[in-house]
């Protein structure tokens, strides 16, 4: 009973970090105007909720290939293009299996945010890694 009620406890709590799946109709409409307007080649859009922002999923077999992000306001805020993992810059494999020993790369992407600037995303178990353009890492997020 302590156990079960300890696990709930701690899901309220880290609850506010994990991506929450919404409905369309959840999504104000200034974003989903955006979305339209700056993608309008998204179709069979999904939702999410992540860190107070939305983000909008679409494309590929998994409906991910592409994800797009804004503020409640409609601002947008970057955009995640699926890419291969052989696809990411050079350093970025070595540095993974030189600081995160055992971890394997599951998925990679090429992050575009609102300035232009490109860095890159790699998921491990445990979470995401931001490394810049060039392949050097700039954070755990």
């Amino acid at each position: 009973m302590k156990r079960t009620l300890l696990a709930g406890i701690a899901l309220v709590m880290t609850s506010g970090v994990i991506a929450q799946d919404l409905k369309s109709k959840d999504v104000p409409k200034v974003v989903k105007a955006v979305l339209v307007s700056k993608y309008p080649q998204a179709a069979k859009v999904s939702w999410e909720k992540e860190k107070g922002n939305y983000e909008a999923n679409w494309g590929g077999k998994s409906g991910e290939d592409n994800s797009a992000s804004f503020t409640p306001k409609g601002e947008f805020v970057e955009l995640v293009n699926a890419i291969k993992i052989s696809e990411l810059p050079s350093p970025v494999a070595p540095y993974v299996s030189a600081n995160y020993k055992g971890a394997k790369i599951k998925e990679a992407g090429r992050v575009t945010d609102a300035a232009g600037k490109t860095m890159y995303e790699v998921e491990i178990k445990g979470g995401d890694l931001i490394f810049d353009e060039k392949g050097k890492f700039i954070k755990k997020d």
